[in-house]
């Protein structure tokens, strides 16, 4: 079976210590080492995993360029930054840092963006106190164990107090080295009063690939912070994901998600924010498209810990051809978090007779003085909308069109950079037409 595999433990450590991974994190290795075969593999609702291969990794680390301007950054990436205005810029390229560029008025206020492992030493006390600690632990399943394990890539972001950052912060993830498997880990700390906005995309010059894709972001809001989290996922096929993107809200915190998964690769994906505390709020916005042989599971959860929290998830899918996903939708309102106001809405359009989509809202509550809410849907695009816009002249295939990227547009309208958004409207015709 594919999820069956003995690690060499030494060749992991032999592998970072050539690569001048820090002590913090040779250390975060040992740990995960330790613990990995002890630890059960995850088991995503109504998705069969036992033939993914999520382990076999030829080499963690591999030869990768860095780039001396804006000018000298690939085109695949230029899609996607404005390069005559952008102001704060971090661009890997496979699992090294490629190009960073960080406006001096966010230096002068002690905004960090470095590459994690440069973080760890430069800021260790931060790096140490948020690691794993928060939003994501080390010993929740194998695959935490084995990101950890593997870590080869990633970057820290760090927003002191009341800082507020004007221009949003771009992180670019660029893959074209078709045996690289990406073990990012972002961590995103917004300390008191503080806000920002960050962007994440990853891109691909590649049509498949052999790699793993297993990434964590840790999105952390301290009391009255706000972050605005927004991605862009354009992955070549062949990667198997596990992807884990978790907020976290302190008092009177705010943490607002805006993600378009567009990555052509089986992918289990977990969106979690803990409204821990009192006053905090997180909306969740994502889009996807399924293509060709496709599988694809989201589980989306906003857990309220604090009184007076409000959630609300939004995700909206199309399925093409044989792809098949299953959409997980959890409102979890816990003892003590009165007023509290959970909602959440997922539908999923499937455009071919074989494709699939499951859309399963999940409302737990247990305290009476709540809100919840919730709407599901799984079916076939509008015949009324499709008469309608026919009517006005337009064929079929043309009118389907307008109605999928009407359906889709939430999210891209949330997108705060241009050129994301216009790379999102790409994908999505891309994917719609192809």
């Amino acid at each position: 079976m594919a999820n069956e595999f003995v690690l060499d433990k030494e060749k992991v450590l032999n592998d970072a210590e050539q690569n001048g991974v820090t002590d913090f994190f040779t250390n975060k290795r040992k740990e995960a080492l330790d613990l990995i075969d002890r630890l059960d593999m995850i088991k995503p609702d109504k998705t069969r995993i036992y033939n993914w291969d999520f382990f076999t990794v030829e080499q963690p680390f591999t030869e990768s360029s860095t780039f001396d301007s804006l000018s000298d950054l690939p085109e695949k990436v230029k899609e996607v930054v404005e390069v005559e205005n952008v102001e704060n810029l971090y661009v890997q390229h496979n699992n090294t840092k490629a190009f960073v560029e960080l406006s001096e008025s966010l230096k002068s206020q002690g905004v960090i963006v470095e590459d994690i492992f440069t973080a760890s030493e430069n800021h260790k006390d931060l790096v140490e106190k948020y690691f794993m600690t928060e939003g994501v632990a080390v010993d929740e399943n194998k695959l935490t164990a084995y990101h950890q394990a593997m870590l080869n890539g990633g970057v820290f972001i760090y927003v002191p107090k009341n800082v507020k950052v004007e221009a949003p912060i771009q992180v670019v993830f660029y893959h074209d080295d078709e045996n690289a498997s990406l073990y990012n880990h972002v961590l995103l700390v917004a300390d008191e009063g503080s806000e920002v906005t960050y962007v994440e995309n990853y891109v691909t010059n590649l049509e498949s690939a052999n790699g793993q894709l297993n990434v964590v972001s840790e999105v952390l809001a301290k009391d009255n912070a706000k972050i605005n989290y927004g991605a862009v996922d354009f992955l070549a096929k062949d990667l198997t994901g596990y992807v884990v993107r978790r907020g976290v809200t302190s008092r009177d915190a705010e943490i607002d998600w805006a993600l378009g998964l567009m990555s052509d690769s089986n992918v289990i994906y977990d969106n979690t924010t803990y409204l821990n505390g009192d006053n905090s709020e997180s909306e969740v916005k994502i889009v996807t498209i399924g293509r060709g042989q496709q599988i694809l599971n989201f589980t989306t959860e906003v857990i309220h810990y604090g009184k007076n929290t409000y959630g609300n998830i939004l995700k909206h899918g199309v399925m093409k051809e044989n792809a098949n996903s299953v959409f997980n939708g959890i409102g979890h309102i816990k003892k003590g978090a009165t007023n509290s106001n959970a909602q959440q809405e997922s539908r999923v359009l499937m455009l071919d007779g074989k494709a699939r989509g499951d859309a399963n809202p999940i409302l737990l509550i247990d305290e009476d003085e709540v809100e919840a809410g919730h709407a599901a849907s799984a079916g076939r695009v509008d015949e009324l909308q499709l008469f309608y816009l026919m009517s006005r002249g337009l064929k079929r295939e043309e009118a389907e069109r307008l109605v999928i990227h009407g359906f889709l547009a939430p999210v891209v309208v949330s997108l705060p950079i241009e050129s994301v958004k216009n790379l999102l409207v790409e994908v999505i015709e891309d994917k719609i037409l192809h």
